[in-house]
């Protein structure tokens, strides 16, 4: 009952805290900040998927990587097979990470003054 008590507390305080949000008049001052914060978050918001696109793309190159030299050792004569299908897989990782810079680029361009 204690735990049922402290969610239901945290609860009415998160929803009592963003009442404040509504709170503001239409044509209040500072209400055209409102664009500056969308276009600021935008761009942390790119920057970090593109850092877990990077995440991600280092992670799968880096287990190709490891696959490849353990299936080199395993059986030598099928090293330049395995070589080329490493090559293959790491130039494929490679170009995901890049369309995910291209599309960070086309967020972040769209930053402009919506007027």
């Amino acid at each position: 009952m204690s735990k049922f008590r402290i969610l239901l507390f945290a609860v009415v305080g998160i929803l009592f805290s963003a009442m404040t949000t509504f709170a503001q008049a239409e044509g209040a001052a500072g209400a055209g900040d409102n664009a500056f914060s969308v276009n600021k978050y935008r761009a942390l918001a790119a920057g970090i998927g593109f850092a877990i696109a990077v995440l991600g793309g280092a992670l799968g190159q880096s287990r190709i990587g490891a696959a490849a030299c353990e299936g080199a050792a395993r059986n030598p004569g099928a090293a330049a097979r395995i070589q080329t299908m490493m090559i293959l897989g790491l130039a494929l990782i490679e170009s995901l990470v890049l369309f995910a810079l291209l599309v960070v680029f086309a967020v972040v361009k769209g930053t402009g003054s919506p007027t």
